[in-house]
């Protein structure tokens, strides 16, 4: 029998690891059309789900390296561009004589077509800017200050991710003068998030690594965000 290559052998923690990623995009997509406030501190509901998403990103480039990353992105990508569209779909499509529900429907899924394309542009650039810092300071680190790594990689992603998106998706819904505070705030609070996490995500690391064998150095590898058939 043909010996199975490694890049085509199923894990499946990664499926897992996949499956929580698009559910944690597709409902953070959802709760950025809440604002909400903690005290001074104005933010977006999405504060709440979102920052998983890095930390999956941060685990699956830790064990899996950078290619690996790379199609659990554009999986993301993929599985939040279909739920928009559906959303848009019945957003669209009028409603029952005796619904009344119209209107708070289309204030999640009328706004959302904008919020999604700020939101896959400003995703696609903080979850590959993540992936890339977290791929060279393993290879620089020789492995070593996960935590280190973790952050610094949350910390890129994120400021590329909400200077992105918050003036292309919350322009003109928001107040300008409130911009920068917000985008300050929420990658902020989403580093705070990713320490809080880190012993959770390091206990994760090393499980996925000693149950998978796996812990990739990318050396020698194409950084192209398309090359996804490449693993």
């Amino acid at each position: 029998m043909e010996k199975i290559r490694d890049n085509q052998r199923i894990s499946v923690l990664f499926m897992m690891y996949s499956i929580l990623f698009c559910v944690c995009l597709i409902t953070a997509n959802v709760l950025e059309t809440k604002q909400i406030s903690f005290g001074p501190a104005n933010m977006t509901a999405g504060l709440i789900v979102f920052p998983v998403s890095y930390i999956i990103n941060d685990v699956v480039c830790e064990v899996w390296g950078y290619r690996r990353t790379r199609l659990l992105i554009w999986l993301g990508f993929a599985m939040n561009f279909m739920f928009v569209v559906f959303g848009a779909i019945a957003d669209w499509i009028p409603g029952a004589p005796y619904w009344h529900g119209e209107e708070g429907f289309h204030q999640i899924f009328g706004l959302a077509p904008r919020i999604a394309g700020a939101s896959f542009l400003a995703f696609l650039a903080g979850s590959f800017i993540n992936a890339y810092v977290m791929s060279k300071m393993k290879l620089n680190s020789d492995g070593r200050n996960f935590s280190v790594r973790a952050v610094m990689s949350t910390i890129w992603g994120e400021l590329t991710d909400s200077v992105i998106f918050f003036p292309l998706a919350l322009g003109g819904v928001i107040p300008w003068e409130e911009m920068p505070s917000l985008v300050i705030t929420q990658v902020t609070l989403k580093t705070v998030y990713e320490i809080i996490a880190l012993p959770v995500t390091i206990r994760v690391v090393k499980f996925t690594k000693k149950h998978d064998h796996e812990d990739v150095f990318d050396r020698d590898i194409a950084y192209n965000v398309f090359k996804v058939n490449e693993l």
